[in-house]
């Protein structure tokens, strides 16, 4: 593991990355929404080695990341000016557009689309730049584990597993980036994150929610996601509700060492129960939530109640990955 600190020796650690993703390896690294797992996204070969490593489905498809500059002609068809507009309103940034694919370039998207999108923060954006290449890039956990928003999550799940990991501190917004489908008549958010519904709608108008049966054109659409070892399960609704019905399914476990998880501003709603808390703000809420899925492993819990928050803003996205890890896709 190589820290990033500002300063020429991080320069020259990420041109060390760099050489890395460009002979076909694989470098973990940080982006604004969690650490990514970066191959060569125009190399077959290099790409097959993040789903070995991961131990992802071959149909679960792979983001493309780019600097601002690139010409996104190499590797699409065509930049629908609603996709243009809305990464040039957000780019870099946790956003993700997914466009028709340039035959033949880049082998992992779904079908015959490619998703794009231009990582914020310096370290990502410098290792594009010395690499030379887009870079491939889903998050940098076993498939199906909660996604790393430290260096030291990533050692967790795939030390040994690959070349190197950039360490570049925790991630700013804890939950992946947006994902905006321009491929048919209206774009539609097949992944919610950061940019919400209501941000991407002033830039652009009209744009839709995916459903469940959507086909899967972007990763966290299939499969079960974000998921911790212990059986977790997710309450929603009310405060005051959910944590009435909350402490009783607590009482009825036959787990030895349960927990909840909560927002921190409910804390009084649960007496002397065994809590984690996540947090007073939305924002809070998901740039620690994944953690705290991992700190629930390490402190042994073998059983996990969550209280929903409420779907507004971030909270969208929030609800999204709580869903997914407690398999209700």
């Amino acid at each position: 593991m190589k820290n990033i600190e500002v300063g020429s020796a991080s320069v020259e650690i990420i041109k060390e990355a760099a050489q890395i993703i460009k002979s076909g390896g694989l470098v973990a690294f940080p982006t604004e929404t969690v650490y990514g797992l970066g191959a060569n996204a125009l190399c077959k070969e290099a790409c097959a080695k993040i789903y070995e490593a991961k131990g992802r489905p071959s149909d679960n498809p792979l983001i493309v990341h780019i600097n601002k500059g690139f010409e996104l002609v190499r590797v699409a068809r065509e930049v629908p000016r609603g996709a243009q507009a809305l990464m040039d309103a957000f780019s870099p940034g946790p956003l993700t557009v997914i466009l028709p694919a340039r035959p033949g370039v880049f082998a992992y998207g779904y079908g015959d689309t490619v998703a794009v999108r231009i990582p914020g923060g310096i370290a990502a954006r410098l290792l594009i730049h010395h690499a030379d290449v887009p870079i491939a890039a889903p998050s940098a956990n076993l498939s199906g584990r909660p996604s790393p928003t430290t260096a030291q999550h990533v050692l967790e799940d795939l030390d040994g597993k690959i070349d190197m990991v950039l360490d570049g501190g925790v991630c700013k917004h804890g939950v992946e980036s947006t994902v905006v489908d321009f491929t048919s008549d209206t774009p539609k958010i097949l992944r919610p994150g950061a940019i919400t519904q209501e941000m991407i709608a002033e830039v652009i108008g009209k744009v839709a929610m995916a459903t469940a049966d959507e086909p899967a054109k972007s990763p966290g659409m299939n499969y079960k996601h974000y998921a911790p070892k212990a059986k977790m399960t997710l309450v929603e609704g009310e405060p005051a509700v959910v944590a009435t019905k909350i402490l009783e399914l607590m009482a009825q476990s036959q787990a030895e060492n349960p927990v909840i998880l909560i927002p921190s501003s409910d804390k009084s709603l649960y007496g002397q129960a065994s809590i984690m808390q996540l947090g007073r703000r939305p924002e809070e809420i998901a740039a620690g939530i994944y953690s705290a899925l991992r700190r629930c492993d390490e402190l042994g819990h073998d059983e996990i109640f969550v209280q929903g928050v409420e779907e507004t803003g971030i909270g969208v996205a929030i609800m999204n990955r709580l869903r997914k890890a407690a398999g209700n896709t």
